[in-house]
């Protein structure tokens, strides 16, 4: 029996809106190959709809008190905090990471709306009495009105909070554009929103594709775009939205090394590859998908992955078995296999070839890889593949090694594995990424730092969230205000005036 499609429509001035465009996309699980939902895909009458609601919206919340727009975040906390495991699990349904890695896409995302409970703090200005005789100078921000999101498919809860909350905190309107491949938690979200008190048009969700995004980026009343996904969709977010005059922070890919010098505790090390390189199937900007050993480092390195990996189950996402689950779509899975075909051709060792997984026979599932002896002109190293590879690539000396990560094209993140302290302190000076770990794999910046890349993996001058998140959801502005000298003036105060 085939079951039921649910239709996903878009989120307009606090109600479920289905639009004028009668495109839709379908949504699957991604565990069963099942189509389980119907998404709606804004036109030009939908987005013009969506910015005029969170138009009218934006006027009023922006005269909102700090204390108000923090008792909101803090009901929306609660909110999220509650249905955490509801979130988790449309996650699971659309994405097909596995639960824990779910829960803990939630558990970040809701780092970024306690941060931005701190409003009343992170919106306060300076203040200069007597800057000049009679003279004070004081700085203020002030929100940019209506603002957009456009968000990818791997993280559909954690990426929209790492927008939205920010952004609503400092009194803008915000419009959700989701990936159409995972586009119902967007819906969720909404519901939160307004459950936590927030009026209707400040939070949008418009469901789409790249018309919806271009409308976006050409409408003229959307002051600011944030973007996460790929380069080149970054490079075009970047380009068309500054053409039209708005704000543009764009992250794209990555290629993130992980360089492990003779010294490391192995043991450890290749722990943090196996949850690094496999942990959501691969599917995360911040995944390591290159190891660089150096030295003596990289037999010892590559048997000890080697070792871990018949351990891990791939699986659906909501068995508790399960290690990693399915890829997103069988054309990514594809890709992804055609990646390891072109490594294996040019000359790079399987280790392990997750194309002889043994694995469910539905769903979209690769197994994991483990490739060695990956030279830097091959594909599975110069391209971002996005899924369950691990390419490990050898170095003579530390100085190889960096100068390796800093020829890449991308510079998001970068990892080193070592004792030596000096050697993390020189690795963390010289590396190009914008984010750098030390013994720590994955080196996401807690919400009260701010996140983004280097080079092809950002596109604009400020990070996402944490204090480079007001800053982008804001704009400043300087007051000089002279007023009479109280010693000379007509108005009775009440009180004698002195000289």
């Amino acid at each position: 029996m085939t079951p039921p499609v649910n239709q996903v429509a878009h989120w307009i001035d606090g109600r479920v809106v289905f639009g004028r465009s009668a495109r839709t996309a379908p949504v699957f699980n991604p565990a069963t190959g099942v189509q389980t939902g119907s998404v709606r895909l804004a036109d030009a009458d939908d987005v013009a709809a969506a910015v005029g609601s969170a138009r009218a919206a934006a006027a009023q919340w922006r005269r909102s008190s700090l204390s108000a727009r923090s008792d909101v975040l803090f009901g929306f906390r609660e909110l999220v905090r509650a249905q955490a495991a509801e979130l988790a699990g449309q996650v699971t349904r659309e994405h097909g990471k596995v639960l824990s890695d779910a829960a803990g896409e939630v558990a970040r995302g809701l780092e970024n709306v306690e941060f931005a409970c701190g409003v009343p703090h992170l919106l306060r200005g300076g203040f200069s009495e007597q800057a000049s005789t009679g003279v004070d100078v004081y700085s203020i921000r002030q929100p940019l009105g209506v603002v957009a999101g456009i968000t990818p498919f791997n993280f559909p809860v954690m990426v929209p909070l790492w927008m939205c909350a920010n952004a609503i905190a400092c009194g803008n309107a915000f419009i959700l554009e989701p990936s159409e491949r995972a586009p119902s938690a967007s819906l969720l979200l909404a519901r939160l929103w307004q459950r936590a008190g927030l009026p209707d048009g400040v939070f949008t969700v418009l469901q789409g594709d790249r018309e919806a995004v271009d409308g976006l980026l050409a409408h003229p009343d959307v002051a600011a775009v944030s973007f996460v996904g790929s380069t080149p969709i970054a490079r075009h977010v970047y380009a068309t939205g500054t053409a039209n005059g708005k704000r543009v922070q764009a992250l794209g890919g990555a290629k993130n090394h992980m360089v492990v010098l003779p010294d490391a505790d192995i043991e450890v090390a290749a722990d943090a590859a196996v949850s690094a390189a496999y942990g959501s199937a691969g599917e995360r900007c911040m995944a390591v998908s290159v190891a660089v050993a150096v030295g003596d480092a990289g037999d010892r390195l590559v048997d000890a992955i080697a070792a871990r990996l018949p351990k891990l189950r791939v699986g659906a996402g909501d068995d508790p078995g399960s290690d990693l689950g399915p890829l997103i779509t069988a054309a990514h899975r594809d890709r992804v296999r055609g990646y390891i075909a072109q490594g294996v051709s040019a000359g790079a060792t399987a280790v392990v070839d997750g194309r002889a997984a043994d694995l469910p026979a539905d769903g979209f599932f690769l197994g994991v890889t483990l490739l060695d002896r990956v030279t830097p002109e091959m594909s599975v190293y110069t391209d971002e593949i996005f899924g369950p590879v691990l390419c490990v690539l050898r170095a003579g000396t530390f100085d190889e090694a960096v100068q390796l990560v800093n020829r890449h094209e991308f510079g998001n993140g970068a990892a080193i594995f070592t004792r030596d302290g000096g050697a993390a302190r020189r690795f963390q000076f010289e590396v190009e990424a914008g984010m750098v770990g030390v013994n720590v794999p994955i080196p996401v910046p807690v919400a009260h730092y701010s996140f983004g890349g280097w080079k092809a993996s950002l596109f604009g001058d400020i990070h996402m969230y944490g204090p480079d998140g007001i800053q982008f959801y804001t704009r400043a502005k300087v007051v000089t205000a002279r007023w009479p000298d109280p010693a000379t003036s007509t108005v009775d105060l009440g009180f004698p005036r002195t000289r």
